[in-house]
Formats: C-alpha cells, sequence, structure tokens
C-alpha cells in the first residue's frame, strides 16, 4: 500500500470481481441488483495513461451480470477522471432526469426501490472535495478551505497531528443541498413506512471505522438518517479492513472488507438477502455472514 507495509493483490483483483459475478449468476432466487461501493479502478492507473482500459475491463466484468449495478463513486474513481469526465462512463448509473436526485448540479445522489416498502438511497460522499474538481469551482474552493481549516500539513493526504485525522484530501463529505435532499427523501419513506438502505463510499459512523476514513461532516449524514425512522442499514467501502457496529437508534454500519487487500484465494463479496424484520448477509471470503435484524 501507500505506506509500504501492507500487501495489496493488484493482478488478482479482477480474476476475484469476475468470480464474484460468476457466483452471482447462480444465485436463486435470481439478484435483484448489484452495490458496488467505490474505487472499482486503483489510482495508479492515470500515471501509466491506463485508466480508461482499466475500467473497460471491470465494467466488462460486471456487464456479465443480468442485472442493474449501483456504483458509489471513491477516491481512485477520482485520481482517475474528472467529475464531468466520470458522468459520461458506465459508473454513473444515477437515472437520467433530476427527480432522481438533488438539485445541486453535479452530484450523483439518487434513489430507487426495487421492492414494495423498500427503497435504497446512494449518496455522494465526494460531493464536497477537492478531488475531481476544477480548482476554479466554487465546491472546489469551498472544499479547500474547509480542508486547510482542519489540516494545516502541506501535505493534504497526512492526518499526522491532526485533532479530527479524517480531514485529509482523500475524504469527503456532503453538501447541504445534498443534505436537505437525504432528509426529504427519508422524510417520505417515513411517510410511507419504508425500509431504507442507503450506500456511499465513506462510513459515517465511527465505531465502523477508524478515526482517518470517515466523510468529513459524517455527524451531520448521522443526525440525518436518526431523525428518521425508516433507515435500517449503512453500507459503505473505502477501508479495506472493513467495520460493523450497531448504532444506538438500531441502525446497522457495514463497512465492507477491499478486494485489493483479499489474497487470491479468497474473496471479498456477498450477497444480503431482505426480509421483512431483517437482512441476512451470506458473506464470501473475508466478509463474514451477518443477521441484521430491524
Amino acid at each position: 500500500d501507500f505506506g509500504g507495509y501492507r500487501r495489496r493483490y493488484y493482478r488478482q483483483s479482477l480474476n476475484l470481481l469476475r468470480d464474484a459475478v460468476e457466483a452471482w449468476a447462480t444465485e436463486r432466487p435470481p439478484l435483484a441488483f448489484v452495490l458496488q461501493l467505490g474505487d472499482s479502478i486503483d489510482g495508479l492507473n492515470a500515471r501509466s495513461g491506463e485508466a480508461e482500459g482499466a475500467l473497460e475491463q471491470v465494467l466488462a466484468a460486471l456487464g456479465r451480470l443480468l442485472v442493474p449495478v449501483h456504483h458509489a463513486w471513491g477516491n481512485h474513481e477520482f485520481y482517475n477522471f474528472s467529475r464531468a469526465r466520470l458522468v459520461h462512463t458506465g459508473l454513473n448509473s444515477r437515472p437520467a432526469g433530476a427527480l432522481a436526485g438533488p438539485p445541486a448540479g453535479d452530484c450523483q445522489a439518487y434513489h430507487f426501490s426495487p421492492a414494495a416498502r423498500f427503497r435504497v438511497v446512494v449518496l455522494d460522499a465526494y460531493d464536497l472535495s477537492i478531488l475531481g474538481r476544477e480548482p476554479d469551482s466554487p465546491r472546489y474552493q469551498e472544499s479547500l478551505q474547509l480542508l486547510r481549516e482542519k489540516n494545516p500539513n502541506d501535505n493534504l493526504n497526512s492526518p499526522a497531528g491532526l485533532e479530527e485525522p479524517r480531514f485529509v484530501e482523500f475524504n469527503g463529505g456532503f453538501s447541504q443541498a445534498q443534505l436537505d435532499w437525504f432528509n426529504e427523501v427519508l422524510k417520505f419513506s417515513d411517510e410511507n413506512q419504508e425500509k431504507v438502505v442507503v450506500m456511499g463510499h465513506l462510513p459515517v459512523h465511527p465505531d465502523a471505522s477508524d478515526r482517518v476514513c470517515l466523510a468529513w461532516n459524517y455527524e451531520d449524514a448521522l443526525s440525518v438518517i436518526h431523525s428518521h425512522q425508516c433507515v435500517v442499514c449503512f453500507l459503505a467501502g473505502h477501508l479495506h479492513d472493513g467495520g460493523y457496529c450497531l448504532d444506538s437508534h438500531g441502525v446497522h454500519h457495514l463497512t465492507l472488507e477491499g478486494v485489493i487487500e483479499t489474497p487470491p484465494e479468497s474473496n471479498a463479496f456477498g450477497t444480503i438477502y431482505v426480509y421483512e424484520d431483517k437482512m441476512i448477509l451470506k458473506g464470501r471470503g473475508r466478509i463474514s455472514d451477518r443477521v441484521m435484524h430491524f
């Protein structure tokens, strides 16, 4: 890894993805959809000019699935592509039309309902970020100002000495416009007695993450979630070791282990079965089985 002491299995990761796709294809009952939690390709592709080719290989593997794939965007997507470019790739799973997401221009948040009284909300955890944005854009300037206020280090990717070590460049946060939209979606779900699963690249609970890998303003996202009855689970990526907690409001926070640090003989994916009163995760490889009651 970047610290030089954790083994990463770059060459094997694509094979593990293909194995996951093959396993999902045989699931009975068949899958309804797949959630991809971000960092679908590695940031180093940009240096060698291989970003487009790497993404094509990942999307080709996922393209063998006969169901929709919903993508969260992570920091490694933004190391390779601008936000403006990502919109025109297969990683843009946001439905067309303004109804799907918040009013703020290029925010990638959206929601969908795959079954009666069940909704999935996809959040854009890099809505506030200096990654993937033009340096002269207002959102970039706003994000840089916040980052510099919290992180005086020359290297903005370094959490060294920070009281709030999550304020590093490889993280991001949620704009107020996105949080307001999120609140309205959950209000609708409350009124319609829906169960809601939320997904985003960055964890939003400190007990399901280390202190570095959290969203910048995770407390704001949590306070929106906790002001409603409907949310049952928050799914995140980013932290390769994974994490889990059941919070004080009964919300399950599940951070899934990363494929990149998974040995070739193992894997890191799972299938979730949803019932009236619980979700059951059947994990493969590094991902544990888990029963999450509502």
